[in-house]
């Protein structure tokens, strides 16, 4: 089914990032290789990834990020006109729920890669586990970022699950010195720490400044935080830092996590959960060591190229920062498998050849 003239269909809801990017780049390849393709996701999504400007046809639906009955019985409706394509590759799990609903009985073939676990509780939590289950039966494929998102799709009843490639884009440098980077954020001789990541609720960011806060309380600080990326939890982490006078500098969105890998001493991830983050992959890539949690996928794509520690221990995330600030042996250890771990990460062909495989079936 995937050969030149297949007629793929990729399906997204609100992205400002991976999830976009990853879109983007697939529809490019799959353009690339002949087929067909046209991209339906929010208006917005276009704007900012130039999902047309590629050379993809793009329908606008309003796939939100929250249920919103509305906007998802109108999502439902103009996704049922993808039923003409060869196949539909839905990204997200509430993209994925709301094409299996929009293609039932149509015989579409449907994908769905799952890039996150529903980490959120209460009603919100319960919305998410229904949506789960109506991708794992109605799904004819699901693509996971993690092997426990795997063995969650089987659990509830999934026919055929395989490993999802996530590459992240090649790194872009400006070209700036070591010493201009520091000097803009005023590092003066402190070791840099670096996350990158939406400030929201999955990325445990409270966790990193519990344990910036055991870090810090000595006389002096021993290191600068660098918090790369925007959210809804800005406020709330700036009036944090501010409170008890955290080294941590909250940069917003920035372009050039390749000059800031290239200071830090270590990228710090402390999330509650994690599939193929680019952040990661990017630090590996650079050969800067990863102190991550040992959450989803982090643990199989760090190997041995940083420390891993227990989700929601700040104690525990304090002490393997501390362990990187005073063993320089260990940091050039540790840089060096990250290093070879960034070399053998997939690419952007490996991720073309992997769904087009999937593309071809069988789907029954």
């Amino acid at each position: 089914m995937a050969e030149a003239g297949t007629r793929v269909a990729l399906v997204l809801g609100t992205s400002a990032g991976g999830v976009g990017r990853h879109v983007a780049m697939l529809a490019g390849g799959l353009l690339g290789r002949g087929c067909r393709v046209v991209v339906a996701g929010p208006a917005d999504t276009d704007a900012a990834f130039g999902f047309a400007r590629r050379g993809a046809g793009f329908v606008p639906v309003p796939i939100s990020d929250r249920p919103r009955p509305g906007g998802d019985l109108r999502a439902v409706r103009t996704l049922r006109g993808l039923r003409g394509a060869d196949v539909v590759h839905a990204h997200g799990l509430r993209a994925g729920a709301l094409a299996a609903l929009a293609l039932s009985g149509t015989g579409t073939p449907l994908v769905v890669t799952l890039h996150n676990a529903a980490t959120a509780g209460g009603a919100v939590g319960a919305v998410y586990r229904v949506l789960e289950r109506i991708v794992a039966r109605r799904a004819d494929r699901v693509l996971v970022v993690s092997p426990d998102l795997g063995e969650r799709m089987t659990a509830l009843g999934a026919r055929r699950v395989t490993a999802a490639v996530v590459p992240a884009p090649p790194l872009a440098a400006s070209g700036r010195s070591a010493e201009e980077i520091r000097a803009e954020f005023g590092a003066g001789g402190l070791p840099v720490l670096l996350t990158v990541a939406r400030l929201a609720q999955q990325k445990g960011l409270e966790t990193l400044l519990d344990a910036v806060a055991r870090l810090a309380a000595g006389p002096s600080p021993r290191a600068l935080f660098l918090v790369a990326g925007d959210g809804p939890l800005r406020e709330e982490l700036r009036r944090r830092i501010d409170r008890q006078g955290l080294p941590v500098r909250l940069l917003g969105d920035r372009a050039d996590v390749g000059d800031l890998l290239g200071v830090a001493r270590a990228l710090v991830v402390p999330s509650r959960w994690e599939g193929q983050p680019l952040s990661v992959q990017e630090a590996l890539r650079a050969g800067t060591p990863v102190v991550a949690t040992a959450v989803g996928g982090l643990p199989e794509m760090v190997g041995e190229g940083g420390l891993l520690v227990p989700y929601g221990d700040a104690a525990a995330l304090a002490g393997a920062v501390a362990r990187l600030l005073d063993d320089d042996g260990l940091v050039r250890r540790l840089a060096g498998e990250a290093a070879r771990r960034g070399r053998e990460l997939p690419g952007e062909q490996e991720a073309l050849d992997a769904v087009l495989a999937v593309y071809r079936g069988p789907w029954h």
